[in-house]
């Protein structure tokens, strides 16, 4: 696999690119960037000039990752050519958020063939719901990585777009289904935040609506809990999620809180948090995080690579993770390249929801607050 990467900072515009692309024979380009740059007149058009023989796909987001770290308001290109895989892209429409897990389903069964080494997904951000889009692509593929991320909005959370070659619009998910022996997909994710609080049982819910903790209103609880920062909710329940517990008390997944509604005293949060399931509250702080990130590298360095392919690391991290950092957002991004190499080229964006497995490959999930790594390399013997 080949690759060369373009990166416009927030005060550049597409004409700043010179007029020859660094690869033009890709086959895949990979496109992130802010709401700003997506909406730059025939946006698509003039990608599509530059890599004619691409399937072009990418997303806005809340933020950028390249090699250098975290961006705000640039895009960053990635073009790929796999040499010795195929691809195959499915895009689909997104109806109605009921769907998700058939849509889900629907998509997986369109990729499913015997030598499928893995999936790629970018879905809209907002009206999807992200835990049922994944559970219905593992039911039809439960041995497969699916890795990729849900659409952001700099935390808007007010419309995402998505780019399939000369096209942007919001309300769809695209997936890549990658093919051959060749072809090697892996992936990596860890949070690195810390429980705290005594454990509660979710005693109303309604997939990713939270009512009751403990047979108490869940709004009220969860100010309690974070004291002077319930003032400005629902944006400060990105440094506040919740994790979901397993019997033996660790953490199995990270919710994000999306939204809240003071009359029914309920929380949103960015994928499904099952009724009966126990969780606790979390918090973290910098130094925290970045040993998560690291951690998810380490998980991708313990499974059958060589190291020494050329490989690229598409990083999905949660906005949340950004908000906590601040300015230190790029030590996440450092974190993963120090421990994969320099080798391994780097890209990504800060999302509204990960979609990894982590240390086992055919187990993915909708994640949130986690850095997700999805490392896509082939064997070039």
């Amino acid at each position: 696999m080949k690759f060369q990467q373009e990166h416009l900072s927030s005060k550049m515009t597409l004409k700043s690119l010179p007029s020859a692309s660094p690869l033009p024979e890709a086959n895949w380009v990979l496109v992130f960037g802010s709401i700003n740059k997506f909406k730059e007149r025939n946006f698509g058009d003039k990608l599509q000039k530059r890599y004619p023989n691409a399937q072009i796909i990418g997303c806005t987001t809340s933020g950028e990752i390249t090699e250098d770290g975290a961006h705000d308001d640039s895009l960053h290109i990635t073009a790929m050519l796999w040499e010795r895989s195929l691809l195959k892209f499915v895009i689909k429409p997104i109806n109605s958020m009921a769907q998700s897990h058939a849509l889900g389903a629907q998509i997986a069964s369109e990729l499913s063939q015997n030598d499928l080494k893995g999936v790629f997904v970018l879905s809209d951000g907002l009206n999807v719901n992200g835990s049922e889009l994944v559970e219905g692509l593992q039911e039809v593929l439960p041995e497969t990585p699916i890795t990729g991320g849900l659409a952001g909005d700099n935390a808007a959370f007010t419309q995402t777009l998505l780019l399939n070659n000369d096209q942007v619009r919001d309300k769809v998910v695209i997936a890549v289904g990658i093919y051959g022996k060749d072809a090697v997909v892996t992936s990596g994710a860890l949070g690195g935040w810390n429980p705290y609080g005594p454990p509660r049982k979710i005693t109303r819910s309604l997939k990713n609506v939270v009512f009751e903790l403990d047979n108490k209103p869940a709004l009220p609880l969860y100010k309690m809990y974070i004291g002077y920062y319930a003032n400005t909710l629902p944006a400060s329940g990105l440094n506040f999620p919740f994790a979901i517990m397993s019997e033996d008390k660790k953490i199995t997944v990270i919710r994000t809180l999306l939204g809240i509604d003071d009359k029914n005293n309920s929380l949103t949060f960015a994928g499904n948090v099952d009724e009966g399931s126990t969780v606790r509250f979390l918090k973290s702080d910098h130094d925290q995080l970045v040993n998560g990130a690291s951690e998810a590298a380490r998980q991708i360095l313990s499974k059958d690579i060589n190291v020494n392919d050329k490989a690229l690391a598409i990083c999905v991290s949660c906005v949340g993770r950004k908000l906590v950092m601040q300015e230190q957002a790029s030590d996440e991004v450092f974190a993963v390249q120090r421990l994969l190499g320099v080798q391994t080229g780097i890209t990504g964006f800060y999302s509204n929801g990960e979609i990894c497995s982590g240390e086992r490959d055919g187990e993915s999930m909708l994640h949130n607050q986690t850095m997700t790594i999805a490392y896509l390399s082939e064997h070039m013997n």
